[in-house]
């Protein structure tokens, strides 16, 4: 970790000029390396934010879209609960017919391919 150098003016005051030079030199170094590093952390903040912001919308709208489909499947579990309780079973007959029909026609489709 470095630190910022500081020049103690008072503490000798004799002392060397280009000593003294040297140090301010390496301090405005160090703080020019610091605020490029801050200035890096701040556009990879930024950009952090735009990310989060654009994936919060997304998962609000994926919300309101599962909202809608559960809507959906719920009112059809209804009526199929409702179909079901009137004691109408020759329509399960016709159903499972049905569904026999679709995977006998998609099993000659894919023989034939």
């Amino acid at each position: 970790m470095k630190f910022l150098l500081t020049v103690n003016p008072g503490a000798n005051p004799g002392g060397d000029a280009s000593n003294r030079q040297f140090l301010e030199d390496e301090n405005e170094r160090l703080a020019d390396e610091m605020s490029h590093k801050v200035s890096a952390l701040r556009s990879i903040s930024i950009q952090m934010g735009d990310e989060i912001r654009g994936q919060t919308k997304w998962l609000k709208d994926m919300d309101s879209d599962f909202d809608k489909t559960g809507g959906l499947l719920q009112g059809a579990m209804g009526k199929l609960t409702a179909l079901t309780r009137a004691g109408h079973g020759w329509i399960w007959c016709y159903m499972l017919l049905f569904v026999l029909f679709v995977f006998f026609v998609i099993y000659i489709f894919l023989k034939w391919k």
